[in-house]
C-alpha cells in the first residue's frame, strides 16, 4: 500500500463510499489501482485491529473484483481452469480457489467463488488481477458460456467480528450461515428502496463475520445503515492496514506477496485449495510435478523473539546462510510481537521450532520458525 500524492490519487478508482470513508477523516493509500482506507481518525490500526478481535468493524472491500461465469456448463467449465474442485459444494456455497498459470502452476490471483448453479457461478477476484482473470476465463470459455466483468458494478462490506452477527441481525440481515455459505436478502433502508444484496459468511480476519456484496447503487445505503444500527455492539469502520495485521495473524496469504506467479499453490502450503483428484485445471501437470518432486522453498511462520519486526523483502539467515526471504510481516497487535511469513528453501533443513534470524534494517532479530496461525482462529 502507498501512501497517496493529490496527483497519485486523480489516476486511481475510488468506492462507492469514498464520500463516507473522507468524512470519518480517513487516510488513503493506493491499492490495487484504488485509492482506500488504510485507517482512520481517532481510532488508528490498533483500535480498529481490537474492534474486530473483540466487537465488530466494517471494511469497505469494494476494491476487490467482480465476475460472472454464466451459461450451459459454467459451473463444469469454472472447475476446469481454477484450482480447486467445485464438485466438494453445492448451489448456496463459497469456496476459496486459484487462477494458476498452465504453464508454470504459480498463482494469477486467489479467488472466492460463489457457485449459484451449474450455469452460473460469481467470482471475486483481487482488484489488480481482475482483468487478467476475466481475459484468461474469457480466452478458454466455449460457445455458450460468457464470462462479464461486473468490477465497478458491486461494493463488497467486509463486517467481522464476534458480534457481527448481532448486528446483522439488528438489520434483519441472515446469519445463520454455515461457514462459506451465502443466501441473498433484502435490507430495508428507511424511505429509500430496500436493497437486494448477498451475505456470505466469509472474511479475511480469523473472526466470525460477513462479505455483504452490494449494488454499488445501494452501496452508502447498506454503510449508514450499518452504523446507525452499530454502536450497541462496538461498531468501528477498520481499513486497509488493520486488515493486514488481522490477516497476517492468521497466516492468510496475500496475493502478490505470499502467492504470485513466482509462488506456487506447493511452496506457499496452498495445496489444499487444489483438486489434486480433478482431471484438469490450470497449471496441474507442473503442480503435480512439484508436489511429487518437493518445493525448492515452503511459506512458514515467523515469531520475533525480541522487538525485531519482519517486513517483506528481508533476508532471513541461519548462521552464515541467506535460507529465505520474508514475504509478509507486521507488528501484531494481539501478541504484541513482530510476526511474519517467509518463503526458505527446503534445503536448509529447518523445521518447526528452529531458530533464524532476520536482517532488520542491519541488524540481526531472532526470529522462531512456526506454522500460523499466531491467534487462535474463531471463524468457525
Amino acid at each position: 500500500m502507498t501512501d497517496l500524492t493529490t496527483a497519485a490519487a486523480d489516476s486511481l478508482l475510488r468506492s462507492p463510499l469514498n464520500e463516507r470513508h473522507a468524512a470519518l477523516g480517513a487516510k488513503f493509500a493506493a491499492f490495487g489501482g484504488w485509492s482506500m482506507p488504510l485507517e482512520y481518525a481517532g481510532g488508528g490500526v490498533l483500535k480498529e485491529h481490537t474492534a474486530v478481535r473483540e466487537a465488530v468493524g466494517v471494511f469497505d472491500v469494494s476494491h476487490l473484483g467482480k465476475a460472472r461465469v454464466t451459461g450451459p456448463g459454467a459451473a463444469d467449465f469454472v472447475n476446469a481452469c481454477l484450482s480447486n474442485d467445485l464438485g466438494r459444494i453445492g448451489p448456496g456455497r463459497a469456496q476459496y480457489t486459484l487462477c494458476c498459470d498452465e504453464a508454470t502452476g504459480g498463482v494469477v490471483d486467489d479467488i472466492i467463488a460463489y457457485l449459484y448453479g451449474d450455469e452460473h457461478v460469481f467470482l471475486i477476484p483481487n482488484a489488480a488481477n481482475t482483468a487478467e482473470v476475466v481475459r484468461r476465463l474469457r480466452a478458454a470459455a466455449p460457445a455458450g458460456v460468457t464470462v462479464t466483468d461486473e468490477h465497478r458494478a458491486y461494493a463488497v462490506l467486509a463486517v467481522q467480528g464476534p458480534r457481527s452477527a448481532d448486528l446483522l441481525g439488528a438489520l434483519g440481515l441472515p446469519t445463520e450461515h454455515d461457514y462459506m455459505s451465502f443466501s441473498t436478502a433484502t435490507l430495508a433502508v428507511g424511505d429509500g428502496e430496500p436493497v437486494e444484496l448477498v451475505v456470505c459468511r466469509t472474511g479475511y480476519t480469523g473472526e466470525h463475520g460477513y462479505e455483504l456484496v452490494v449494488p454499488e447503487a445501494g452501496a452508502t445505503a447498506v454503510w449508514d445503515a450499518l452504523f446507525a444500527a452499530g454502536e450497541p455492539y462496538g461498531l468501528r469502520a477498520c481499513g486497509l492496514a488493520a486488515r493486514d495485521t488481522l490477516r497476517t495473524e492468521m497466516g492468510y496469504p496475500l496475493h502478490g506477496q505470499d502467492l504470485s506467479l513466482e509462488i506456487t499453490p506447493v511452496q506457499a502450503r496452498s495445496g489444499w485449495a487444489v483438486g489434486w483428484n480433478k482431471p484438469a485445471f490450470w497449471g496441474r501437470d507442473a503442480l503435480l510435478a512439484e508436489k511429487a518432486a518437493g518445493p525448492r522453498r515452503l511459506l512458514w511462520g515467523l515469531a520475533a523473539q525480541d522487538r525485531g519486526i519482519p517486513r517483506p523483502g528481508m533476508r532471513v539467515v541461519a548462521g552464515d546462510t541467506e535460507v529465505g526471504t520474508v514475504t509478509s510481516g507486521t507488528f501484531s497487535p494481539t501478541n504484541k510481537s513482530g510476526i511474519g511469513l517467509a518463503l526458505l528453501d527446503t534445503a536448509a533443513g529447518l523445521t518447526e521450532g528452529a531458530t533464524v534470524e532476520v536482517d532488520v534494517r542491519g541488524r540481526r532479530s531472532v526470529m522462531k520458525v512456526v506454522r500460523p496461525p499466531f491467534v487462535q482462529p474463531s471463524v468457525r
